[in-house]
């Protein structure tokens, strides 16, 4: 994703991947939160999807096993997108190909040394070892991050080693299938909903039927110590009983593997102690690692790397204007710190225990009350977070991730979201009389003049950053040009050229 975000902004990046090609081992089943609609900001949604139109926000979520009920929220900011990992990573690579990014496959760092200009990267590739040099490089390489470890970076946090999480492909019996629901009957249970975390006194069950694709069974148990073996479906079978308390015939999964079999202890809760040394920089779980629940991982991760590709892009062309690199961190901090807290609140309400069943019960109350549910979208869609944009404008906007819009142009109706995937810096002007797009405005900036098609939007110009981030908003009729000058200073080095017509 960073690859193709540099591409975009003309930037030759190289990608060093340690596989010899990409993984098909089952992965994470989806997208949560706000890259839902990135990914349709730089016109990928329908790739992923395989359907036409922007994508629409789900009415129903779960928040440590709770049913979240979003049909109350206005302006619901929670989007999921059921795609398999393999296949993100698939289209992906055809969108990096297209952009000529260079992937080395079987491609290994080993060491790195840097200095004020350059970063030289040690490499072991199939010909053997040789040295890269390049102005940044930048660790995208997970939670046990090579890059984070040479560049001396701490790793502090909490590590819990309480809960045993399995999960496979399988298959249950026909008749226990609802077909109006499509979650489980268990016959000496009872309804489980399917892809819901489905919580007991024993522990953690998920049924996920996912189209076109094997069942699934996720459980979660506590305190108990399993045998450092290879795990197997007799024990996936033994573990869903015990959850539930009744047997559970699963069987083996239909179709082609691989087939997802898998044991994982504990878990991680962590932050880098900083997320750049000079000019190497770390993204996604190479910066943060957290538990699985809620699904919040490749949301943080790939908002990572479109926060960090315009920045280095605009560096490395000469016009960050001075802090701009300091400033991914200082976003994507917080970002990492809030996924940190919510996942650590959902692992500890999904515990065993009357005083977390009491804790339950009081939450349960909460988020049936529209504002509380609304928060806790914000929260888990990555929409709560407001940028410090360095500017006197006060604006609402400001800061916030751009509503998406449907505007008349001049040349016909267009989303948005159709005018973000050159990941440029984008002036929308909704002023009557199209003052400002009447300025000669710098080079690197796109420009529109339009009117809302479908809805008043509250402001009368917005100046979009390539992440898609307000830089700066007006709801005046006749917007302050030194405010906005501010603005493009402040985050693009960038002036307005002069009074003029363009």
């Amino acid at each position: 994703m960073l690859a193709c975000e540099l591409a975009l902004a003309g930037v030759r990046p190289t990608v060093l991947e340690t596989r010899t090609e990409p993984g098909t081992e089952p992965r994470a089943n989806g997208l949560v939160g706000q890259v839902v609609r990135m990914l349709d900001r730089r016109g990928l949604y329908e790739r992923l999807s395989g359907t036409p139109g922007p994508p629409q926000p789900t009415p129903r979520f779960v928040f440590g096993a709770l049913p979240l009920d979003l049909t109350q929220v206005d302006d619901n900011p929670l989007y999921l997108l059921p795609v398999p990992q393999a296949r993100l990573v698939e289209v992906l690579l055809e969108r990096a190909d297209e952009l000529g990014v260079a992937v080395r496959w079987g491609h290994t760092l080993t060491g790195l040394t840097q200095d004020a200009d350059a970063v030289t990267a040690t490499v072991t590739g199939p010909d053997g070892p040789y040295a890269l040099e390049a102005r940044y490089l930048v660790g995208a390489d997970g939670g046990g991050s090579v890059t984070r470890k040479l560049a001396g970076i701490g790793f502090p946090g909490v590590t819990t080693d309480r809960s045993v999480s399995r999960t496979a492909n399988v298959t249950v019996p026909a008749s226990w299938m609802d077909p109006a629901t499509g979650g489980l009957d268990v016959p000496g249970y009872g309804p489980v909903p399917a892809f819901l975390h489905h919580r007991t006194e024993h522990g953690l069950f998920v049924f996920a039927p996912f189209p076109g694709r094997p069942q699934a069974v996720t459980t979660v148990e506590w305190d108990e110590m399993p045998d450092d073996v290879p795990m197997t479906l007799d024990e996936m079978r033994a573990s869903a009983s015990r959850v539930l308390g009744t047997d559970v015939p699963l069987g083996p999964p239909d179709g082609p593997g691989p087939h997802l079999l898998r044991r994982l202890r504990g878990g991680n809760s962590r932050m880098a102690e900083r997320f750049r040394d000079g000019r190497v920089f770390l993204l996604g779980d190479a910066a943060h690692v957290h538990s699985a629940i809620g699904g919040p991982g490749l949301n943080l991760g790939l908002q990572d790397a479109v926060n960090l590709g315009w920045k280095l892009a605009a560096d490395l062309a000469g016009r960050a204007p001075a802090g701009l690199l300091d400033t991914y961190e200082t976003e994507r901090r917080p970002a990492g710190s809030r996924v940190l807290v919510h996942t650590q609140a959902q692992s500890t309400l999904i515990a065993p225990g009357s005083d977390v069943t009491a804790l339950r019960e009081l939450f349960a109350e909460l988020l049936a009350d529209p504002g509380t549910a609304a928060h806790i979208a914000g929260l888990m869609a990555g929409a709560d977070l407001r940028y410090d944009m360095k500017i006197p404008a006060t604006h609402p906007l400001i800061g916030r991730w751009a509503p998406d819009l449907l505007l008349d142009t001049a040349t016909g109706p267009v989303r948005l979201a159709e005018l973000t995937r050159t990941a440029r810096p984008l002036l929308i002007d909704l002023t009557p009389e199209g003052a400002l797009a009447a300025l000669r405005w710098p080079d690197e900036v796109d420009v529109v003049a339009a009117r809302p098609a479908d809805a008043e939007v509250p402001a009368t110009a917005l100046l979009l950053r390539p992440d898609t981030y307000v830089a700066w908003a007006t709801g005046a009729a006749h917007p302050s040009k030194a405010d906005l000058s501010a603005a493009l200073q402040a985050q693009f080095g960038a002036r307005m050229q002069s009074e003029g017509a363009r």
